[in-house]
C-alpha cells in the first residue's frame, strides 16, 4: 500500500499535463490544486498553475505560484519567465529583469555555460524578453535582449530580423538599412530582408535600389505576390512624368 500515494500522484500529474496541453484549464487547475494538496512537490504543478491562473488575471496568486515554483527548483526558468512576464505586466520591470538574470545565472552555474543546449534555452528566454520589451515599446531594452540571443544561438537571422524591427521602431534607418545589406551578403536566399530591405529603400526615395532589391526576390520566386505588389507600386512612381504641368 505505502507504494501507491506515489503512483496515484504520477498518474494524477500526467492527467494534468494532459489537460494543460489542451488548453482545458478548469480540470487541470482541479487536479493540480489536488496534487498540492497530496504535497507534491514538483515544480512543474506550481509552473502549469501559474500559468492558468495568469491565463484567468489572478496575477496574484499567479505570482505567488511560479515563486513557489523557482523555490522548489531555482533553475527552472520557465517558471522564472513566467514570474518575469507578469511582473513587467505589472509595472515592475526591474523586478522582473532581476528574477530572469538570477535564474539564468542559477542556471548556468548548474550545467555550465558553453553547453549548447543550455544556451540555447536561455537564448530564448532573452528572446521571450525581447518580444516583450518590444510590444511595451522599449525598444532599446529590446536591442539589448536580442544582442544576448545573438551570443548564445545559432538562430541569428530571425534575431537579426528582430534588431532590424527595433531598429525602425527607433526611426533609425541607416542602422537598418546596414543591418539588412550583411543579412542578404551573408543569407542571400532569404528573401524578407530583401523585400524589408527594399522597401526601406523605398521610403528613402531610393526607387532604383528598391526595384533591383524586388526584382531579385521574383527571378528565383516568381509568384512572390508581396515583390510583384512593391516592384508594380514602385514603377508606377518611375513612369510619372513630374515635369509635366498640372492642367
Amino acid at each position: 500500500m505505502v507504494s501507491e500515494a506515489p503512483l496515484e500522484q504520477d498518474e494524477l500529474f500526467n492527467t494534468a499535463v494532459d489537460h494543460f496541453n489542451r488548453n482545458e484549464y478548469r480540470p487541470a487547475e482541479a487536479i493540480l490544486n489536488q496534487l498540492i494538496l497530496k504535497n507534491c512537490k514538483k515544480p512543474d504543478v506550481f509552473h502549469m498553475l501559474g500559468t492558468i491562473y495568469y491565463d484567468q488575471g489572478k496575477f496574484n496568486k499567479a505570482v505567488r505560484s511560479f515563486k513557489r515554483a523557482i523555490e522548489i527548483d531555482p533553475a527552472f526558468t520557465d517558471a522564472s519567465i513566467g514570474l518575469s512576464i507578469i511582473l513587467n505586466d505589472l509595472g515592475k520591470y526591474e523586478e522582473g529583469q532581476k528574477v530572469f538574470e538570477e535564474a539564468k545565472l542559477m542556471l548556468s552555474q548548474k550545467a555550465g555555460q558553453e553547453d549548447p543546449y543550455i544556451n540555447e534555452k536561455i537564448a530564448h528566454k532573452h528572446d521571450e524578453l525581447g518580444e516583450l520589451y518590444f510590444q511595451y515599446q522599449r525598444y532599446e531594452e529590446a536591442l539589448n535582449e536580442y544582442q544576448k540571443v545573438l551570443k548564445l544561438s545559432t538562430r541569428s537571422v530571425e534575431t537579426r530580423m528582430r534588431i532590424v524591427g527595433c531598429y525602425e521602431k527607433q526611426n533609425r534607418y541607416e542602422l537598418a538599412i546596414d543591418e539588412l545589406l550583411k543579412i542578404v551578403a551573408e543569407s542571400p536566399e532569404y528573401y524578407a530582408a530583401r523585400l524589408k530591405l527594399g522597401k526601406l529603400y523605398y521610403d528613402a526615395n531610393k526607387v532604383p535600389d528598391a526595384i533591383e532589391q524586388w526584382e531579385n526576390v521574383l527571378r528565383s520566386q516568381p509568384n512572390n505576390r508581396q515583390a510583384k505588389d512593391y516592384l508594380q507600386l514602385a514603377q508606377s512612381l518611375e513612369t510619372i512624368d513630374y515635369s509635366q504641368p498640372d492642367l
